[in-house]
């Protein structure tokens, strides 16, 4: 079955939240637009609205992230669902159960949904396709593949400050080769029809298909970042380096590392981005990380109301009012 299908029900609405690629702009719009409506919900002294009483949400996180679960707990119980929080760690996956069995007994409790975070790439396909039908799962990050609702999460905020996409200049700087989150912000930022996106980085870290994806690639920051419009510096993800990527980290600093100076090369009212977490003194300053360009806080803010989005949408399925 085709990824991108897999994630829509019969009427086209959406059932699960997997990958962005495949999504059509308007989809991608409309959530923009429900995580609009519902960013309000934060200011409110009661932070809670009924849309999704009486639903169970699971955060299986077979990675550690504190951030992201902390995000997709506060959006769910915001929308007024209970959530589950599995230790993967104490689960009963360490004592030999397959993660279908663990599945199986989750649904057997009537749980609605799985917040899905996997070192290996698919994960949150393969749960999807062996998913009960009233189940829907989010990716919340699947080894090298995706983290879509990061880059919606992103281009929220970039909306935010910039308003529409299609005139912007967007440069994505970093670890691009081991980053899933850069590879869903490229799918998300074409599908909604930016004029310019530029991938930024060492030979090393630039995929060797980066010439398919639509982008143009700079080994040069300083060239990579004149004229844009949007910064987005990425962490570099040791985890998933198997060998000699850089000379040293201080080396990738002077070339690569975003300073106030550099900074300059962009338009005057370019904003930063960085999924965190920042490692400060390598991907960038800690002038820039808290300076007024910085949309890094927000970014954190915005993702509540954006997984507040993508989760009440995949429940709004099969006949519910979500």
């Amino acid at each position: 079955m085709d990824k991108a299908n897999i994630q829509l029900d019969g009427q086209g609405r959406l059932r699960h939240f997997l990958t962005i690629a495949g999504l059509k702009r308007q989809l991608l719009v409309e959530l923009l637009d429900t995580a609009e409506s519902l960013s309000s919900v934060t200011e409110q002294a009661v932070k809670k609205v009924p849309l999704l009483r009486g639903k169970t949400v699971v955060n299986l996180f077979f990675e550690s992230s504190t951030r992201t679960r902390t995000t997709f707990e506060l959006a769910a119980k915001r929308l007024s669902a209970d959530v589950l929080n599995i230790n993967i760690t104490a689960s009963a996956t360490t004592k030999g159960e397959t993660l279908l069995d663990t599945l199986r007994n989750l649904e057997a409790m009537h749980c609605d949904m799985f917040i899905v975070r996997h070192a290996d790439s698919g994960a949150a396909h393969f749960v999807a396709r062996h998913a009960a039908p009233h189940v829907s799962v989010v990716n919340a990050g699947d080894g090298r593949h995706a983290h879509p609702t990061q880059a919606m999460l992103d281009m929220f905020t970039i909306r935010r400050h910039k308003g529409e996409f299609h005139k912007l200049r967007v440069a994505i700087v970093g670890d691009v080769l081991h980053s899933r989150v850069a590879r869903s912000q490229i799918h998300a930022l074409s599908t909604l029809g930016v004029d310019e996106i530029r991938i930024v980085g060492p030979k090393t870290l630039i995929p060797a298909e980066a010439h398919t994806l639509g982008v143009h690639v700079y080994h040069d920051l300083r060239e990579g970042l004149r004229d844009v419009d949007v910064v987005i510096m990425l962490r570099l993800q040791h985890e998933r380096m198997n060998g000699a990527f850089l000379p040293s980290e201080h080396e990738y600093f002077q070339l690569y590392g975003l300073t106030e100076a550099k900074l300059e090369l962009a338009k005057p009212d370019a904003i930063v981005m960085h999924p965190g977490p920042i490692n400060r003194g390598v991907e960038m300053d800690s002038a820039v990380a808290d300076g007024p360009r910085s949309v890094i806080l927000q970014q954190v803010t915005h993702g509540i109301a954006m997984r507040m989005a993508i989760i009440s949408r995949c429940m709004q399925r099969g006949g519910e009012s979500a």
